[in-house]
């Protein structure tokens, strides 16, 4: 084992003791609540043994209203093998101490492969299907708030994912999509996919990995299909968050998406010092200071501090 991975383990571990012996201290009543975590190891470690459903903290307040400051609610859609918790439990609670009304969903549950037998790996299905639960999220979402439209904010598949709601009757309810790291025009997962592909092993990736992580292989039938009319649709405004580290969707500048009202960044421009990777992203300062910019096009400028990959 190397030691980067040596490390990796230990801090997972570590994250379970602390997540865990939070949980057991508070009282019954707050019990239920699942703590803010740090990172991804610690958000991780406490969906795979405390609660593979949980909600972030400050997201799905069912009474909550969107003010004049941010007069949309903000959707969060987790990725592949992810799930709304261990993909936004440090987003969630930052977006909500700013004012905004946030909700998150768990989607793609299919225990017909390996790895979607796994309660905490949701995103697993059919991504076609997944975005008719999308649809249903939010039309409860806009429903509950009183608004017209919600922005999105997407991980991975979960970026991706809403291109296909958009599709099919998301425009007019979506005002902003903004996704880091998302498979938008597929991923060679650093040349495993293509390697699968030439040894004949791609048709079994439904029942070992599930439906959607086959979707998302560059080249596959749902890829050039959401691709042939081109990356985005009219009236929706998109920002793309990338990381040169990123080593699921690969290559990394496959995530850039072109056509009117898309801008595309990259974490390291201006910050090297920021080395998040794909799960690690989502947990990183700058990357959440882009995601509030592309919510508010007045916010300030992410900050460029440190911030290390999961392994």
């Amino acid at each position: 084992m190397s030691n980067r991975r040596r490390r990796a383990l230990s801090a997972i571990l570590a994250a379970l003791t602390t997540v865990t012996g939070a949980v057991l201290a508070a009282p019954p009543a707050q019990a239920a609540t699942a703590p803010e975590a740090p990172d991804f190891p610690a958000a991780f470690a406490y969906s795979q043994f405390v609660d593979p459903n949980a909600t972030p903290p400050g997201a799905n307040d069912w009474t909550c209203r969107p003010g004049a400051d941010h007069p949309r609610a903000v959707v969060l859609v987790h990725g592949t093998w992810e799930n709304r918790y261990d993909n936004f439990a440090r987003l969630s609670p930052s977006l909500k101490r700013d004012g905004y009304c946030v909700f998150a969903l768990n989607y793609g549950e299919d225990p017909t492969s390996v790895f979607g037998l796994n309660p905490a790996f949701k995103g697993t299905g059919d991504i076609r299907r997944s975005a008719q639960e999308l649809a249903a999220f939010v039309d409860r979402v806009l429903a509950a708030t009183g608004t017209s439209e919600v922005d999105v904010v997407g991980h991975s598949q979960g970026g991706l994912m809403p291109r296909e709601y958009l599709r099919h009757g998301g425009a007019a309810k979506v005002h902003t999509l903004v996704t880091l790291g998302a498979t938008h025009h597929g991923t060679t997962l650093s040349g495993i996919a293509t390697l699968a592909g030439e040894l004949g092993l791609l048709p079994y990736t439904d029942v070992l990995l599930g439906k959607a992580a086959g979707q998302q292989v560059r080249g596959s039938e749902f890829l050039t299909d959401l691709n042939a009319g081109g990356d985005t649709v009219p009236g929706v405004r998109y920002l793309v968050i990338a990381t040169r580290y990123d080593e699921v969707t690969t290559p990394y500048e496959s995530t850039f998406l072109t056509g009117e009202a898309v801008r595309n960044v990259t974490l390291q421009d201006g910050c090297e010092i920021d080395l998040s990777d794909h799960l690690s992203m989502s947990y990183s300062p700058r990357a959440i200071g882009y995601v509030k910019q592309g919510l508010d096009p007045a916010a300030p400028e992410p900050p460029c501090v440190p911030h290390l990959p999961v392994f």
